[in-house]
Order: structure tokens, then sequence, then C-alpha cells
């Protein structure tokens, strides 16, 4: 999926900070890429502290270690020049390639300047520049995808019958526009969305939310939350409020997420896989770096997950 300039805003809402940190094995010859794996140094630099980058991260460090690769990591924390200033760090360390989870879709052309003068290539994890000729390549989750998923959910299960919907997205910007925009333009006509309000990927502010909409609009049916984790805080809410035949449909796919599938807390979630992101950005990235034949751009698969599914949902976090 490429994002275009108008993209303006965070993919992730979390606190300013940074942290640099040395995992993986194999040899460390200070100079970049050689002609093995084991000479290989990638560094990884983080957009935020969600369940999802916590995962993504863990992903990344397995995998390079299984490859024999060595991998710095950083945290950008949601801040743009935070983000710029790990990518210096990286590049001072002479790592082969980067591999970056952007804050911010505009940082990204600051990002890749800077790796470019420098001659280090930078694989992206989740979006793509508009010109791939800038990167090494990316692993891409088709974000307006996930929200088109659990819209045709919702049109299939409400058969034809008016509907209220509320929409509690991230923080404003490119994760949460889209999967926003996704889910609103494949809703069918007879769904009308009543509320269309920002949880910032925050629990205690998505709750917040909830408890105001579902005071404003009672005859509530359906609520497209933009992750699991503000999903359960909505899900109390509703349920506080007296309103538990509200449906949710969210994003994720944790191994929480699902239970709550199983149980009918949530009614779908669609399974977007940070172990799997991890490991493809990994994998590829050394694969490209040695100019083997593997994708440019990888597609993660996506997979809606309900009750009737539940055992084909991907593993979402790595458990090793």
């Amino acid at each position: 999926m490429r994002l275009s300039a108008r993209s303006r805003q965070a993919l992730f809402a979390a606190v300013a900070g940074t942290t640099l940190v040395l995992s993986g094995c194999g040899k460390d010859n200070g100079s970049g890429a050689g002609t093995g794996t084991g000479d290989i140094t990638l560094g990884f630099v983080n957009g935020a502290d969600t369940e999802f980058h916590t995962c993504l991260q863990k992903s990344v460090e397995e995998t390079a270690e299984k490859k024999g690769a060595k991998v710095y990591t950083a945290n950008s924390h949601q801040n743009a020049g935070t983000e710029l200033s790990n990518i210096e760090d990286m590049i001072a360390r002479n790592v082969s390639a980067l591999i970056v989870q952007t804050v911010n879709v505009d940082s990204l052309k600051g990002d890749i300047a800077k790796a470019k003068a420098s001659d280090v290539p930078i694989y992206l994890t989740s979006v793509v520049t508009n010109d791939v000729n800038d990167v090494l390549g990316a692993a891409v989750v088709d974000l307006q995808k996930v929200g088109a998923m659990d819209a045709d959910w919702v049109r299939k299960d409400a058969g034809g019958k008016h509907v209220q919907v509320g929409v509690i997205a991230g923080a404003p910007g490119a994760a949460s526009d889209l999967l926003v925009g996704g889910f609103t333009k494949e809703l069918p006509a007879t769904a009308e969305v009543v509320a269309n309000q920002p949880g910032m990927f925050n629990p205690v502010k998505a709750q917040d939310v909830a408890e105001n909409m579902i005071q404003a609009h009672p005859d509530l049916d359906y609520a497209f939350v933009a992750n699991e984790e503000m999903g359960f805080a909505v899900r109390k809410a509703f349920d506080a409020a007296g309103a538990k035949d509200v449906k949710i449909v969210t994003v994720n796919g944790t191994d929480k997420g699902l239970a709550a599938v199983k149980d009918g807390r949530f009614s779908a979630t669609v399974a977007n896989s940070a172990a799997a992101l991890g490991r493809t950005a990994v994998e590829n990235a050394i694969e490209l770096l040695g100019n083997k034949k593997v994708d440019k751009i990888a597609n993660i698969p996506l997979l809606l997950v309900t009750k009737d599914n539940l055992t084909k949902a991907p593993e979402y976090c790595p458990t090793s």
C-alpha cells in the first residue's frame, strides 16, 4: 500500500523519548554488510510502544538472531525528530541496512534522504513511499483493506437493515485515517455512521469516547474500533451502560483479541500479524542486500477472524 502526501500525522500514539539496544548474534565487524549473513548488521527504528510495536520488535530481533545477523534497536516514541536522530545514530554504527517503522509518513522524506546520503538502504514496515526506488524494500499492511474487511462483516450481519454505526478511531493521521476510510467507504448505504471520534490508540481515552458515544446514541448497533487495546475499553464502557448488544469489530488478532471473539465480546477482528511483518522485513531485507530474488514490496496476509475460523488466525506475537 502506498501513502500519498496528504497522510500527515502519526501512525500510532505514544509518549516521547528514545532508547537504543543491541540484540541478536553474529560478528559485528563495524563496517556494515560483509560477504555472509553473519557480517550483516541491521538497525531497527521502531515508532511507538503499543502491543503491535512491542511484538514487531520482538519478531525483528528473533528473526535476525535466527539469520545470524546483528540488530540494533531504537524507539522513536511517536516523535519525528527522535526518529531522525535514531536513524543518524544507526548510520554512525555503520549498519548494513535500516528497518524503519515510521512514526509519520511525512518523516520518511528526511529519513530516506539522510540514509541515502550515507549509502545506507532503508527497508520500511507497514507503509511504503510513492517512489519505491528510494527504498531497499517494504513489508506492507493494506490498512484500507483492513477497515473494509470489518465493514464487509457489518454489511453481511446487518442483512440490509438500517443500522447505526459508531467509529472510535486512533490518532488522527496515516494509520487511523486509512483504517477508518477503508471501513466507512465499504459500509452499505443502510449503515449510518452516527459518531466518529478519535480514541488516540489509548484505552483510557477510548473508554471515555465510548461512554459519551453510547449516551448520545443509545440505539447504536455496531462500533468499529481501530485496535483491540481500545476495543476492550470500549466493550467495558458499553456493557456498563447496558449496551451489551452493540457489536464491536476491530483490528489486530492478538491472543486476547481472539479470546474476545470466542466469547462474544468482539464480533470480528482482522488479524494483522506483527510477527509476520517483522519476520518478512528481516528476511527480505537480508535477501535484497544479497541481491537475491524476492519481492521488493511484500504484502502481509490479512484474515477476518470470527467464531467460525478462530483456528486459522496467524500468530500475532512471537512466543518463543
